[in-house]
């Protein structure tokens, strides 16, 4: 399973920008993996974990702004569509990963 974060925050004051900061470095510091500069994903073994997970992200949000939690299993994350403007090779896109926990 993945779980999934998209979050969007303000940066207009001095004090959004900590927040912001503090956030992302929580999602790091936790195992999250960034996707897009405001997606992040993490790995799950099952969904009592990805349940800790995202409790975790409750206590941790910035006041200010807009947190999206998901959850999804590996299939549906390996289906995702990369489209780039020219071809690329460098990405997996099968359903067949190596996940080395």
């Amino acid at each position: 399973m993945r779980v999934m974060i998209f979050f969007d925050l303000p940066t207009i004051t001095t004090s959004n920008r900590r927040d912001y900061r503090k956030f992302r470095k929580h999602l790091l510091k936790n195992g999250f993996l960034m996707l897009q500069e405001s997606v992040y994903c993490k790995l799950a073994l099952n969904s009592t974990a990805s349940d800790v997970v995202m409790e975790n992200i409750r206590k941790n949000k910035p006041k200010a702004g807009l947190v999206q939690m998901m959850v999804i299993t590996e299939k549906q994350f390996s289906k995702i569509e990369f489209v780039v403007g020219e071809a690329n090779s460098t990405f997996i896109n099968s359903v067949d990963r190596l996940i080395i926990l």
